[in-house]
């Protein structure tokens, strides 16, 4: 059974914590603060998030499913990342189950902290990886000049 994902107390912490860590230019290379704007209270909203490089592709998971950040940046159409001092903001474009399905295999991996919300195994043949598709979105990112 797959874990469903609570933003409770210690989440907030521990995202609080991860945030100050990317502020200050502490964190690993692929772990980068997300903020978006709210898309009915018009806030911006900061998460972190890892940011995959496949092929010269930045790409984006949302290992917890359809959460708030992913209802936003649907309906804004565009996130930033900042890390340090360096802030830049992409468009977004939701990948199709297919092409998603690759992706999560190799963000299990980066990420097996998060292996609770998936129902396939780090090690499971990427044909797996296509029902988690339909659960864990995952966009690609074009930088806005």
């Amino acid at each position: 059974m797959t874990k469903q994902y609570q933003h409770n107390t210690v989440v907030r912490f521990a995202n609080q914590i991860a945030i100050l860590a990317m502020k200050i230019g502490i964190a690993p290379k692929y772990q980068f603060i997300l903020s978006v704007r709210g898309r009915k209270s018009g806030q911006i909203y900061s998460t972190p998030v890892y940011i995959l490089e496949d092929n010269s592709k930045r790409l984006l998971v949302s290992p917890y499913g359809e959460v708030a950040w992913v209802k936003n940046a649907r309906a804004v159409g565009k996130i930033t990342l900042t890390k340090g001092a360096e802030t830049k903001e992409y468009k977004i474009n939701e990948l199709s189950p297919k092409a998603s399905a690759p992706i999560l295999k190799k963000y299990l991996a980066l990420a097996p902290i998060t292996q609770p919300y998936f129902d396939a195994k780090s090690d499971a043949p990427v044909e797996s990886f296509l029902a988690e598709a339909l659960r864990h979105p995952v966009f690609e990112l074009a930088e806005v000049n």
